[in-house]
């Protein structure tokens, strides 16, 4: 049962003169997904870069940055997210590139 973090400690008795205190929660960050980029040898370059830009809000130089790690290596780093932050991206990346014809891949991974 989730404890609400603004919740008091109540006096145990009407003529308590306790003092009120703040219950402490802790709470962990949510766990955090990278999203990557796979590299095909169909997919335009220029396309990849727009894609790095309108959906990860990148500049032209990182977007490019980007690009040539997935076009060297296979695979690039297009950011890290929570998980529903991560699917989103991964879906539009896919509607996009569908919507495109090409076949452009994206996946994400825990970080």
């Amino acid at each position: 049962m989730a404890t609400d973090p603004h919740k008091t400690t109540r006096p145990t008795s009407p003529g308590d003169s306790s003092v009120l205190e703040a219950e402490r929660v802790s709470t962990k960050p949510p766990p955090m997904y990278r999203v990557l980029l796979l590299n095909d040898d169909y997919t335009p370059m220029d396309f990849v870069v727009g894609i790095l830009q309108n959906v990860f809000a990148m500049t032209r130089e990182q977007a490019t940055q980007v690009m040539l790690q997935v076009h060297r290596s296979g695979r690039g780093t297009c950011g890290v997210f929570t998980k529903e932050v991560a699917d989103t991206k991964v879906a539009q990346v896919a509607e996009i590139a569908a919507a495109h014809q090409h076949p452009l891949q994206c996946t994400m991974e825990p970080d």
